[in-house]
Protein backbone atom coordinates (compact mmCIF):
# COMPACT_ATOMS: atom_id res chain seq x y z
CA UNK A 1 0.00 0.00 0.00
CA UNK A 2 1.28 3.55 -0.97
CA UNK A 3 2.18 6.13 1.41
CA UNK A 4 0.34 8.57 -1.06
CA UNK A 5 -3.25 7.51 -0.16
CA UNK A 6 -6.63 7.30 -2.31
CA UNK A 7 -7.00 10.54 -3.53
CA UNK A 8 -3.66 10.96 -5.02
CA UNK A 9 -4.16 8.51 -7.40
CA UNK A 10 -6.22 10.33 -10.18
CA UNK A 11 -4.56 13.77 -11.71
CA UNK A 12 -7.37 15.76 -9.51
CA UNK A 13 -6.09 14.84 -6.53
CA UNK A 14 -3.02 15.67 -7.24
CA UNK A 15 -2.55 19.85 -6.37
CA UNK A 16 -0.32 22.05 -9.11
CA UNK A 17 2.72 21.58 -7.75
CA UNK A 18 2.58 17.86 -7.79
CA UNK A 19 1.91 17.56 -11.48
CA UNK A 20 4.63 19.86 -12.13
CA UNK A 21 7.08 17.99 -9.94
CA UNK A 22 5.86 14.97 -11.46
CA UNK A 23 6.48 16.56 -15.17
CA UNK A 24 10.02 17.56 -13.64
CA UNK A 25 10.93 14.28 -12.81
CA UNK A 26 9.90 12.62 -16.14
CA UNK A 27 11.88 15.14 -17.97
CA UNK A 28 14.91 15.22 -15.85
CA UNK A 29 14.81 11.17 -16.22
CA UNK A 30 14.97 11.91 -19.85
CA UNK A 31 17.50 14.00 -20.04
CA UNK A 32 19.77 11.31 -18.00
CA UNK A 33 19.17 8.93 -20.53
CA UNK A 34 20.25 11.50 -23.24
CA UNK A 35 23.21 12.08 -21.15
CA UNK A 36 23.85 8.46 -20.93
CA UNK A 37 23.48 7.79 -24.52
CA UNK A 38 26.07 10.55 -25.23
CA UNK A 39 28.35 8.79 -22.75
CA UNK A 40 28.44 5.44 -24.53
CA UNK A 41 28.77 7.24 -28.03
CA UNK A 42 31.90 8.80 -26.89
CA UNK A 43 32.97 5.49 -25.50
CA UNK A 44 32.36 3.86 -28.53
CA UNK A 45 34.07 6.36 -30.36
CA UNK A 46 37.24 5.89 -28.09
CA UNK A 47 36.99 1.86 -28.50
CA UNK A 48 37.42 2.33 -32.54
CA UNK A 49 40.31 4.72 -32.54
CA UNK A 50 42.11 2.43 -29.20
CA UNK A 51 41.12 -0.20 -31.72
CA UNK A 52 42.64 1.23 -34.52
CA UNK A 53 45.64 2.14 -32.70
CA UNK A 54 46.80 -1.35 -31.53
CA UNK A 55 45.52 -2.82 -34.38
CA UNK A 56 49.22 -1.37 -35.84
CA UNK A 57 50.93 -2.39 -32.06
CA UNK A 58 52.93 -5.69 -31.65
CA UNK A 59 51.00 -7.76 -29.63
CA UNK A 60 53.94 -8.76 -26.92
CA UNK A 61 53.98 -5.11 -26.23
CA UNK A 62 52.83 -3.58 -23.22
CA UNK A 63 49.91 -1.37 -22.45
CA UNK A 64 47.74 0.18 -19.50
CA UNK A 65 43.86 -0.45 -19.46
CA UNK A 66 42.15 1.03 -16.86
CA UNK A 67 39.24 -1.49 -15.13
CA UNK A 68 37.00 -0.26 -12.76
CA UNK A 69 39.27 2.87 -11.51
CA UNK A 70 42.40 0.63 -11.58
CA UNK A 71 45.18 0.69 -13.82
CA UNK A 72 46.14 -2.88 -14.86
CA UNK A 73 49.43 -3.11 -17.02
CA UNK A 74 48.63 -6.02 -20.10
CA UNK A 75 49.80 -6.75 -23.77
CA UNK A 76 48.31 -5.86 -26.58
CA UNK A 77 47.28 -9.30 -27.81
CA UNK A 78 45.13 -9.76 -24.10
CA UNK A 79 43.86 -6.28 -24.23
CA UNK A 80 42.23 -5.79 -28.43
CA UNK A 81 40.06 -8.84 -28.22
CA UNK A 82 38.53 -7.36 -24.97
CA UNK A 83 38.10 -4.34 -26.40
CA UNK A 84 36.49 -5.68 -29.52
CA UNK A 85 34.44 -7.07 -27.69
CA UNK A 86 32.95 -4.73 -26.12
CA UNK A 87 33.06 -2.82 -28.77
CA UNK A 88 30.79 -5.10 -30.31
CA UNK A 89 28.22 -4.99 -27.44
CA UNK A 90 28.19 -0.83 -27.01
CA UNK A 91 25.50 -0.45 -30.31
CA UNK A 92 22.99 -2.90 -28.52
CA UNK A 93 23.35 -1.08 -25.38
CA UNK A 94 22.94 2.22 -27.25
CA UNK A 95 19.84 1.29 -28.98
CA UNK A 96 18.07 -0.05 -25.95
CA UNK A 97 18.75 3.50 -24.21
CA UNK A 98 17.31 4.94 -27.83
CA UNK A 99 14.50 2.69 -27.39
CA UNK A 100 14.19 3.76 -23.12
CA UNK A 101 14.20 7.41 -24.25
CA UNK A 102 11.69 7.01 -26.90
CA UNK A 103 9.25 5.75 -23.86
CA UNK A 104 10.00 8.15 -21.92
CA UNK A 105 9.40 10.63 -24.73
CA UNK A 106 6.03 9.05 -24.78
CA UNK A 107 5.68 8.99 -21.45
CA UNK A 108 5.96 12.66 -21.17
CA UNK A 109 3.34 13.58 -23.40
CA UNK A 110 0.53 10.98 -22.15
CA UNK A 111 1.63 12.65 -18.29
CA UNK A 112 0.83 15.89 -20.08
CA UNK A 113 -2.12 15.26 -21.87
CA UNK A 114 -3.55 13.02 -19.03
CA UNK A 115 -2.65 16.17 -16.48
CA UNK A 116 -4.10 18.85 -19.32
CA UNK A 117 -0.63 20.90 -18.93
CA UNK A 118 0.03 23.97 -21.38
CA UNK A 119 3.61 24.79 -21.14
CA UNK A 120 4.18 28.03 -23.04
CA UNK A 121 7.58 28.57 -24.15
CA UNK A 122 9.72 32.06 -23.99
CA UNK A 123 9.88 31.97 -27.72
CA UNK A 124 8.94 34.65 -30.32
CA UNK A 125 5.71 33.41 -32.40
CA UNK A 126 6.93 33.57 -36.19
CA UNK A 127 6.84 37.09 -37.73
CA UNK A 128 3.36 37.53 -39.34
CA UNK A 129 2.50 39.32 -42.83
CA UNK A 130 1.56 43.18 -40.49
CA UNK A 131 5.52 43.31 -38.96
CA UNK A 132 7.13 45.34 -40.63
CA UNK A 133 10.24 43.60 -41.91
CA UNK A 134 12.58 47.19 -41.22
CA UNK A 135 11.41 47.42 -37.26
CA UNK A 136 14.00 45.78 -34.89
CA UNK A 137 12.75 42.61 -33.67
CA UNK A 138 13.30 41.89 -29.74
CA UNK A 139 15.79 39.93 -28.04
CA UNK A 140 17.72 39.25 -25.61
CA UNK A 141 20.94 40.74 -26.43
CA UNK A 142 22.20 43.64 -24.15
CA UNK A 143 24.23 46.55 -26.67
CA UNK A 144 26.43 48.97 -24.71
CA UNK A 145 26.08 52.32 -26.61
CA UNK A 146 28.56 54.89 -27.18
Amino acid sequence: MSKSGPNKSGSKGKSNEEIFAGLQNLRTEQRQLANKISELEMDLNEHKTVIDTLREVEGARKCFRMVGGVLVERTVADVLPELESNRERLPKALQALHEQLARKGQEINEYIESHDIHIHRGERPPPTADTAPDQPSKSNVLVASG
